[in-house]
């Protein structure tokens, strides 16, 4: 497998791709001359302060409601130091490994602006550590979300210092000193300003964000994929989804959802079969007609948090921040709000579609609603449930997905001796987006799974080309129709090809890309 090239963090932003190819694709990370001069401008700042006899915040003070302290010169090697340690004190269980990958590399391009302070080779641990695979174990709790993700990359800050524990290439738990010297790295010596350069910002609550509209970009796709094979499957219209209807209500998400939809119906059997004056169904049910409002509605919604996203990219987050004109500034450029609340949001996206998505499996399984085809889809009805117990999984993750959608952004507690005294909750919001996105991925697949089988049972009709490809990539894994069989290896193999992209893929190789 050849290797990948190197992500280059410079003086520009990082894309969101760049992110997640060091994140989730193991991409090593290299420094441009122009970041590196950056850095070397703005430590000379934070040198000429050094024997300052003003106080300068992360500098000369201890930090948060400690601010008034002043440290002498002779003790700030050691104040940073105890930063990095006081501040690494998360808990639970182990953060996953591209999500402190992503974490790592977004606060390597906050160094790399020139706006924190940090020395060179600071900068350089933290490539080097991201090039050799080294990932410092992160715990579940620890951030507010103000000042920024301060537990989560205080751990990682901690590891270049030597400290801690970390994952090495090969996944195996290691002291960050002994992973790091068999890598040749040589850890940080911390200086002026430096532990509070490398703890302040929002990059946890970023990388998330980044990671998961990566995958909703797939899911939505997916999602659509999916409600086409149900109109079809349900002998439903698809002259809902006419560009002139859905013209009359401009929202662009809309748009793309029903070309979708219109590209992977195209040229169908099962639905020229009721295109008849015999046909008296004047409309479906909303969770077929309305499939484009619901998924979208979830589009516009993800294409606002990826317009933040990109904001915070083009960010240099820290406090105090060194500007262009050699001043050293506090701020509150680290609170989390604008990431919290699009976390938020997409969390609410992501439920409805999960929604729609469960009421259209389940009018697959009702004698009253399915248009012919048997109960729960099985067999024998009686000796056989057939899909009735996926329906249920698909509830239960339904149900869940309500609760994770409910807003953790409008949450604050007041922290540091009420000096920190509205903070974001950010990266709550973050943890809990990435569950609501696989319990989507499982409910899609779920409905791509009870949708094929119907699809099987209306032959001799054939589907759509598109939908008929994106159902033989999943027999291809997973048998047809048949008598009851054990149920919950099918139901990870849909859920593994939804995650992949491949049964989209498959449906795409007849469409062409979907939107």
């Amino acid at each position: 497998m050849p290797a990948l090239a190197p992500v280059v963090v410079g003086t520009r932003p990082l894309s969101a791709q760049e992110v997640v190819a060091v994140a989730r694709e193991g991409a090593p990370v290299a420094l441009s001359a122009e970041a590196l001069a950056e850095i070397a401008a703005s430590r000379k700042v934070v040198e000429a302060l050094a024997d300052d006899v003003e106080p300068h915040y992360g500098v000369s003070t201890g930090f948060g409601a400690l601010a008034t302290r002043h440290i002498p010169l002779e003790r700030r090697a050691q104040l940073q130091r105890s930063l990095v340690r006081s501040h690494a004190a998360g808990s639970g269980p182990e953060v996953e490994r591209e999500v402190v990958r992503a974490l790592m590399v977004l606060r390597l391009a906050t160094l790399a602006t020139g706006r924190t302070g940090v020395r060179a080779e600071t900068a350089v641990v933290y490539a080097e550590m991201l090039s050799a695979g080294i990932t410092p174990v992160v715990r579940e709790y620890g951030s507010l979300g103000c000042s920024g993700d301060l537990a989560p990359l205080a751990h990682c800050a901690l590891a270049a210092i030597g400290e801690g524990e970390v994952r090495d290439a090969d996944g195996v738990l290691r002291p960050a000193a002994e992973a790091l010297a068999a890598a040749g790295i040589a850890p940080v010596v911390l200086a002026e300003k430096e532990g509070l350069a490398l703890i302040n910002g929002t990059c946890g609550m970023l990388g998330m964000l980044l990671l998961a509209c990566a995958d909703l970009r797939r899911l939505l796709r997916t999602a659509d994929l999916a409600a086409a094979m149900s109109v079809e499957a349900l002998l439903g219209t698809d002259a809902v989804f006419a560009p002139d209807l859905q013209a009359l209500r401009p929202h662009p998400g809309i748009a793309d959802s029903a070309a979708n939809l219109r590209a992977v119906l195209a040229d169908s059997a099962i639905m020229a079969s009721h295109r008849t004056p015999a046909c008296t169904r004047v409309q479906d049910a909303y969770s077929l007609r309305c499939a484009p409002q619901v998924h979208g509605a979830a589009r516009d919604t993800l294409a606002h948090a990826e317009a933040v996203a990109g904001r915070e990219l083009a960010s240099a987050v820290d406090n105090p921040v060194v500007t262009a004109d050699g001043r050293v500034e506090s701020n509150g450029s680290f609170h989390g709000a604008p990431l919290g609340y699009v976390l938020d949001f997409l969390a609410i996206a992501v439920a409805d579609v999960a929604s729609v998505s469960e009421r259209r499996t389940d009018r697959f399984l009702d004698v009253a609603r399915n248009h012919g085809l048997p109960p729960f889809l099985a067999d024998d009805p009686g000796v056989d449930s057939g899909h009735m117990i996926a329906q249920y999984t698909q509830a239960g993750i339904v149900s869940e997905l309500k609760r994770l959608a409910v807003p953790a952004s409008v949450d604050s507690i007041p922290s540091s001796a009420m000096q920190e005294d509205h903070v974001a909750m950010g990266w709550t919001a973050a943890r809990k987006l990435r569950r609501a996105v696989d319990g989507l991925a499982r409910v899609v697949a779920i409905e791509l799974l009870t949708a094929a089988r119907a699809i099987d049972l209306r032959a001799p009709l054939a589907p759509a080309p598109a939908t008929g490809a994106a159902r033989d990539r999943l027999r291809a894994a997973v048998a047809g129709p048949g008598p009851d069989r054990y149920l919950a290896p099918e139901i990870e193999e849909a859920v593994r090809l939804v995650a992949s992209g491949e049964v989209l893929a498959a449906a795409e190789a007849v469409t062409g890309p979907l939107r």
